[in-house]
């Protein structure tokens, strides 16, 4: 579940489906996001009309319970404050991302509770995930390779770039190196120029 539709809840859920994620569910602050939503159907041209019918598959509606029942995993990129009885809802060993700044939509230490992996955008806490993971090494292989736009496969290559970084040592508290390890921007930018390449 992506707490959050705007640019950030967006991009996350398209980089997820384009990772074969199937059951993405975006939730907003009117509700869970689905082609049925009124307000949704009278605005064609925007893009949570155009997510809700590419996300969703299991047609859940409602809010933040009905999103989190049963799910694997919350992805916060909202100001909205995540209730830990919603926590209670998730699968056993659930992942929570809660990466609002400064104020995650759930503590670390009542996140970790009920989840497996707790991470925050928040560099006082374990597992921050910021942007500035992927964003210079993103610039600057797409510049070396001329590409014109930033597409999926070049988001979907630097995610993996920064994943495998942290795999030798992985474990709860350690699933994405520090956005100041010399090694992230390098292996992104090599990472998303051959994605380019790839075409």
């Amino acid at each position: 579940m992506v707490s959050g539709a705007g640019a950030a809840g967006i991009a996350v859920a398209e980089i997820l489906l384009a990772a074969g994620i199937t059951d993405v569910v975006l939730l907003d602050s009117r509700g869970v996001i689905n082609s049925s939503r009124a307000d949704l159907a009278t605005d064609t041209a925007s893009k949570k009309a155009d997510i809700a019918g590419r996300s969703n598959p299991r047609g859940v509606e409602g809010g933040p319970a009905e999103a989190l029942d049963g799910a694997d995993v919350f992805i916060g990129v909202s100001s909205s404050k995540l209730d830990e009885e919603h926590l209670k809802l998730m699968n056993r060993d659930a992942i929570v991302f809660a990466l609002s700044n400064p104020d995650p939509e759930v503590l670390p230490e009542v996140a970790v509770k009920h989840a497996a992996v707790v991470a925050t955008g928040r560099s006082d806490f374990p597992n921050q995930i910021n942007n500035v993971l992927a964003f210079p090494g993103i610039f600057r292989g797409a510049l070396d390779a001329g590409a014109r736009r930033i597409t999926p496969a070049m988001k979907l290559a630097a995610a993996y770039a920064i994943a495998d970084l942290s795999a030798e040592d992985l474990s709860a508290d350690y699933i994405v190196p520090s956005p100041l390890d010399p090694r992230v921007a390098p292996a992104v930018t090599a990472a998303v120029a051959a994605a380019v390449v790839a075409g």
